[in-house]
């Protein structure tokens, strides 16, 4: 992809938008916009949708906007919208996929901040066996789905021998009674709700629901620190146990948090680089003194030049700011 393909694919959205006349303010429409160019340049595996809008009325939106720009480009046709419970997010097929796989294969190992009991303490995802069972099991769940799509078919001749993922749709069947409707394998979302209500990992550790927001000041501003998530591509989740939610947020809104901001420009002519905010997660500060030099934030920031370098002509800068904050305050 160059920019070329890059500013025809921004057009191809915002006629589509104007079409169905979704009413967006502007900083949502260019954050959409933002998110699904960070999702088909390789970027992000998945964003959480929050662009106004009751769920209901922005999932119909979303997969009404993704119907019609899939008929118009082809950079959109791995885009879904996937729902787990109220959360709704955009994905990209592959790209969630390979996000799965790579977890499964301990490539980009997950670290757990324990936050059940005072102080907090962070875990190896091995150290956490229980767990890591736990999430292992809906890694491959959610990595089988994504490949019953047939453009995704190949991406099982990776799998290791020892991670025992059988065909797709074998492994759906027998662990969550999944049905593929071959009629709806490119269109509408892509439910996980029920697939996630027996599982023991807190949907906190798999995908941020914390249940809302932490809410902390910088400079006079308020900024929104969304918990980690391993299903948004963060190295950082906060784990607790169901029984102990109360204590965890007692916990985590005592702490000081370190702000982790990845903020990326794009490759186009310029004075001066314009960096966005591409994601951003929080590590209370005990545990993460070194700021930017911890391992695992090089480390991270390692694996994210590296998907930036795959599509070099649309990203230019890759960089990682630190911030201290305070949290006031957890909304349930």
């Amino acid at each position: 992809m160059d920019n070329s393909q890059v500013e025809d694919a921004f057009r191809v959205i915002d006629a589509s938008i104007a079409e169905i006349k979704w009413k967006l303010r502007p900083s949502s429409k260019n954050r959409l916009v933002f998110d699904i160019l960070a999702l088909i340049t390789g970027l992000r595996p998945a964003v959480m949708v929050d662009y106004g809008g009751h769920g209901s009325e922005l999932q119909a939106h979303l997969c009404i906007l993704l119907d019609l720009i899939k008929k118009q480009s082809s950079l959109f046709e791995l885009l879904r919208v996937m729902i787990i419970e109220d959360m709704i997010y955009l994905i990209h097929i592959r790209g969630l996929a390979e996000h799965a796989l790579a977890s499964l294969c301990l490539k980009r190992e997950i670290l757990f901040v324990d936050i059940d009991k005072d102080p907090p303490k962070m875990l190896l995802q091995k150290d956490g066996q229980v767990v890591s069972a736990q999430l292992e099991s809906i890694q491959k769940m959610l990595f089988s789905l994504l490949c019953v799509h047939k453009l995704n078919k190949d991406l099982l001749a990776d799998i290791p021998p020892f991670l025992g993922i059988g065909p797709p749709e074998k492994v759906l069947v027998e662990q969550s009674g999944y049905q593929k409707d071959p009629a709806n394998e490119f269109s509408g979302p892509i439910d996980l709700s029920s697939l996630m209500q027996d599982s023991q990992v807190t949907l906190p550790t798999l995908n941020g629901y914390m249940t809302k927001l932490i809410f902390a000041a910088w400079s006079n501003a308020l900024l929104e620190c969304c918990i980690s998530r391993w299903l948004l591509g963060y190295p950082v989740a906060y784990l607790f146990t169901k029984d102990h939610v109360a204590d965890a947020i007692s916990n985590l809104s005592s702490k000081p948090l370190h702000l982790y901001m990845i903020l990326v420009c794009r490759n186009v002519v310029s004075k001066k680089d314009n960096f966005q905010e591409l994601m951003s997660f929080t590590v209370p500060c005990e545990l993460s003194m070194r700021g930017d030099d911890e391992q695992w934030a090089k480390a991270f920031m390692v694996d994210m030049s590296s998907k930036l370098e795959r599509c070099k002509q649309v990203w230019r800068h890759l960089k990682l700011e630190v911030r201290e904050c305070y949290p006031q305050s957890i909304v349930l």
